[in-house]
């Protein structure tokens, strides 16, 4: 946080602030839902492993991309994937 508050040219604590009034959540909140939204994604988009995801989008392990998808999605990344699975169409007749 102090890395990016330096950027911003702000102090950490003026920087939380501006993060917090701007997105209505703490700087990590923030952050840990872009990474969650990027391993959805991720998951929607591609066949990428959850290891290789959970690196991608931040979040370091699959264990704690599992553990914060589940925390904050409400679902296993596995039962995320499962609902953008490609099906084959019916055929008619």
């Amino acid at each position: 946080m102090d890395a990016l508050a330096a950027k911003a040219n702000m102090s950490p604590r003026t920087f939380f602030r501006h993060v917090q009034q701007a997105t209505g959540a703490t700087p990590m909140q923030w952050l840990l839902g872009q990474r969650l939204s990027h391993a959805q994604s991720l998951l929607e988009s591609s066949d990428f492993g959850i290891d290789r995801i959970s690196s991608m989008s931040g979040l370091g392990t699959a264990a704690n991309l599992r553990r914060h998808f589940a925390s904050v999605i409400g679902v296993s990344p596995a039962e995320y994937r499962r609902t953008f699975e490609r099906r084959e169409p019916l055929h008619s007749g």
